[in-house]
């Protein structure tokens, strides 16, 4: 009989999880008391690792003061004004603001929605169509599904948001064709740098550039969906950083707080803040309950504390480039079709025969902890404090558990 809770992105009708009681590092225990080697810091966001009582701290320290407010007009609180002149030092936009909210979904939405919203107030309300690319996925909020490019992801859900299309992913030209057929109506252009969930597919060569240019020629703002690039996890602030691109929206959320309160935002750049400043009686009429929880940006100050003091934004390369090492020696040897990724996060595919589910269970078996994706590919974002050994344990196991 199943539980009372109905899980996401399981089987409505499974009985059996596995419940996890702690964590500490990047080591997860279950109730039977077995540790596994979190692979995926929790689901792409864990950067700082499990157990961190500095953050448990402020967050009880805040609970005992306001653990809540509202900010909506006419209130703010003293941590979401210090979290957001924070994040403006290392946003990947000078001049930006930020939009805050509860998760990655909810910041994708809100892009899409400041998008349209911004040439509203640029004197073009028909510029209300956004492109995206197949393979994205962009949370799963009527917004984000509508822009998601993996399909099983937007079945069943009835009619979706309007005048949103998708793209080949990488395909310059077919972005080209499809900004040029829209080209009176064009509002953003949607893209993960790196393509997360769908698979862990870095850009080719000069696409993310080819992008921006296009926005350019085309009168397109740009939005980087950086829920799992964002905070450190390329090696770099953002990929924003990492690939030299400035986009107009950026979303954000996982890492920000390393998953010890939910959170999210947007960052908010000059060519989309201006047209919603311009009018000093425009009202901006969305938003959320709990953006701006102060509870919540108590613990991403505390977090970022973290990844600044302990350097774990430098250390995202050696973990990506000793995991990497060991994905492509099993490359080498035959046990796997393909190896991609970029900083601190890879996915591997399986040869034909091999079923990703299959392997997940069995390295779960093995006491580690990879999330399968697609017909063909497991995927490995660890948090940027795990030690060289829990890497190479990492590696071993997807060793054993590729066979046949």
């Amino acid at each position: 009989m199943p539980s009372a809770f109905l899980h996401p992105f399981a089987k409505p009708t499974r009985e059996s999880f596995i419940t996890l009681v702690r964590g500490q590092g990047a080591v997860v225990t279950d109730s039977n008391g077995r540790d596994y080697i979190d692979g995926m810091a929790a689901l792409w966001y864990c950067a700082v690792g499990h157990g961190r009582t500095e953050i448990a701290r402020v967050i009880a320290e805040q609970a005992e003061t306001l653990a809540g407010y509202s900010t909506f007009d006419p209130f703010t609180n003293e941590p979401v004004e210090r979290l957001a002149e924070r994040l403006i030092g290392i946003a990947p936009m000078p001049d930006s603001r930020v939009f805050f909210t509860s998760s990655g979904s909810e910041a994708v939405d809100t892009a899409m929605k400041l998008a349209r919203l911004a040439h509203v107030q640029s004197g073009h309300p028909e510029k209300t169509i956004i492109i995206s690319r197949q393979r994205g996925y962009h949370g799963t909020t009527y917004g984000g599904t509508s822009a998601q490019g993996i399909p099983p992801n937007r079945e069943g859900y009835g009619p979706l948001v309007g005048d949103v299309l998708q793209v080949p992913a990488d395909d310059l030209e077919a972005l080209s064709i499809a900004m040029s057929q829209n080209q009176d109506r064009l509002a953003a252009v949607l893209i993960e740098p790196v393509q997360g969930a769908g698979g862990v597919f870095p850009p080719t060569e000069g696409y993310i550039e080819g992008v921006r240019r296009l926005c350019d020629q085309h009168g397109a703002f740009l939005i980087f969906d950086e829920v799992i690039s964002g905070f450190g996890r390329l090696g770099h602030w953002f990929a924003a950083h990492r690939f030299g691109v400035r986009p107009d929206l950026v979303t954000f959320a996982k890492a920000l707080t390393s998953g010890y309160q939910p959170l999210g935002g947007v960052f908010v750049g000059p060519a989309v803040r201006g047209p919603l400043e311009a009018d000093p009686n425009f009202f901006l009429r969305t938003g959320f309950t709990y953006s701006g929880h102060p509870t919540a940006c108590r613990a991403a100050l505390a977090n970022i504390d973290i990844i600044e003091r302990e350097g774990l934004v430098d250390r995202a390369h050696h973990v990506g480039q000793r995991l990497s090492a060991g994905l492509h020696s099993l490359h080498a040897d035959g046990l796997l079709a393909a190896v991609r990724g970029d900083g601190a996060v890879w996915a591997v595919a399986q040869h034909p025969q091999i079923d990703p589910v299959k392997v997940r269970d069995r390295m779960l078996e093995h006491g580690v902890i990879t999330r399968a994706v697609g017909t063909d590919t497991n995927t490995f974002c660890p948090p940027l404090v795990i030690d060289d050994e829990q890497i190479d344990a990492i590696v071993d196991a997807l060793a054993v558990c590729s066979q046949p």
